[in-house]
């Protein structure tokens, strides 16, 4: 009989011993697998999420959140040291304002509710409604309307607010961003709400405007806005020059860094600068622990099977001494012994593989999903500056869009992880078999035979 064939042999000779190890050993090796499944969907993920989050770069005023806190907004010598700065393609501009009854003849198609009559502030104090009211309208509680809100633009890309990736034009189409005429596009609830069509046309800031387009983002709070063209809007409000977010571009990824930086210089503490990279890093940070805890479980689960092919071949070693003993004193070498004992070691290792690949077939994308949860959840979303709804909040959507994304990794067992596990089961069985073998090349047959 062949060294081989004796190995494999060898392997059954306690049934029940060779099942607890194949059992244990598949546990080992299915989380090994699970592990790197999971690795190889985090780093795709990490890398999609980098590949997409583009080369651009939001400035903003400081101090300005939405419409809520303070500051001042950029000005044209801000935006023109901006574009002096290498590397800078292009710059989109918002301006943003708030139209009330007293501006527009345009009604808001968002309703207050108890949380809008609860949050309303319109008089510039705090505002609490009775208690058991909420705020609401029919009693006790200040009535409460909510502006509508319009933006200025001069590039047409950023219709749609935080759902521009899920725009469509059920009507008209965009103006021309770089005219002043008095010329709109506004969401189909803002639409609807008012009653009009393309063509129609309304009034805000004492001027007339005509609708030229109506777009559905899917979303009732991107579809009650209304766009108008930047110089418009700056006109009509008095604020020549002024925009309230920038969204620079830059000619490549790689100089994103050295152009934020330009652009924190040249402003100074008058903005807040935030770019797509850093935004992009900060999503994938909860992403990057994931993998780590994946190597990290990886390699224990290695050192785990190793450690009990380690222990087995040991117990295994010891039992045989006076069988070792005698194949070497009718001639056997230490060398085709060792082979045996190393055959046998792969053949239950081989075993654990073929259950433990099941095991982290279906273990792969449950765990994954664990671990990325568990990081997603205990990580705090963080707050870049910008505007928190609607237009110039760029970095927030961002920074939700990929919070969703990270949520949905896709980790499978392909042949490069199979391949992977293949070579950690030969890894096992290697060092499994290492320790062991020295020991049979150190025992002698009269001891073996006397010991017995």
């Amino acid at each position: 009989m062949n060294i081989i064939s004796r190995g494999i042999r060898n392997a059954f000779r306690n049934t029940i011993r060779t099942g607890s190890i194949v059992v244990i050993l598949a546990l080992s090796i299915g989380l090994i697998i699970a592990m790197l499944a999971a690795r190889q969907g985090v780093n795709d993920k990490i890398e999609t999420i980098k590949a997409s989050s583009g080369n651009t770069i939001t400035v903003s005023p400081a101090g300005v959140r939405g419409f809520e806190g303070g500051g001042d907004p950029l000005t044209e010598d801000d935006l023109a040291s901006i574009t002096s700065i290498d590397h800078v393609t292009g710059i989109i501009e918002t301006l943003s304002d708030r139209l009330t009854t007293d501006d527009t003849s345009l009604n808001s198609a968002v309703e207050a509710g108890a949380l809008g009559e609860r949050n309303a502030d319109t008089s510039g104090v705090s505002f609490t409604p009775p208690a058991g009211n909420m705020g609401s309208s029919d009693g006790g509680g200040r009535s409460f309307t909510p502006s509508v809100q319009v933006t200025g633009t001069n590039n047409t890309t950023t219709i749609g607010g935080s759902s521009t990736a899920s725009l469509t034009w059920t009507a008209g189409e965009a103006f021309d961003a770089t005219s002043s005429d008095a010329v709109a596009v506004m969401g189909t609830s803002l639409a609807e709400a008012n009653d009009l069509s393309v063509g129609d046309t309304f009034t805000a800031y004492d001027t007339t405007f005509t609708v030229v387009g109506i777009y559905d983002t899917g979303n009732t709070f991107d579809n009650n806005y209304l766009y108008i063209p930047l110089a418009t809007l700056q006109s009509l409000s008095d604020q020549e020059g002024n925009v309230t977010s920038a969204t620079v571009t830059v000619d490549s990824s790689d100089n994103l860094a050295t152009v934020t930086t330009a652009i924190e210089t040249a402003l100074g503490d008058t903005a807040d600068v935030t770019n797509s990279q850093d935004t992009a890093d900060a999503t994938t940070e909860p992403l990057a622990s994931v993998a780590s805890i994946a190597l990290f479980s990886l390699i224990g689960a290695l050192v785990a099977g190793a450690v009990i092919i380690l222990l087995t071949m040991l117990m295994i070693v010891r039992e045989r001494r006076r069988e070792i003993g005698v194949m070497k004193a009718i001639g056997a070498s230490n060398l085709s012994i060792m082979w045996q004992f190393i055959v046998e070691s792969l053949t239950l290792t081989t075993l654990g593989l073929i259950v433990g690949t099941l095991i982290g077939v279906a273990a792969a994308t449950p765990l994954t999903n664990a671990l990325v949860d568990n990081s997603s959840t205990s990580t705090t979303t963080s707050t870049t500056p910008g505007m928190m709804g609607g237009p110039g909040g760029g970095f927030r959507r961002a920074s939700q869009a990929s919070t969703q994304a990270i949520q949905n990794i896709q980790s499978s067992v392909g042949t490069t992880t199979l391949a992977y596990g293949l070579g950690a089961t030969l890894l096992i069985a290697i060092l499994g078999s290492a320790v062991p073998s020295l020991m049979i090349s150190k025992i002698k047959p009269a001891d073996a035979m006397r010991n017995e």
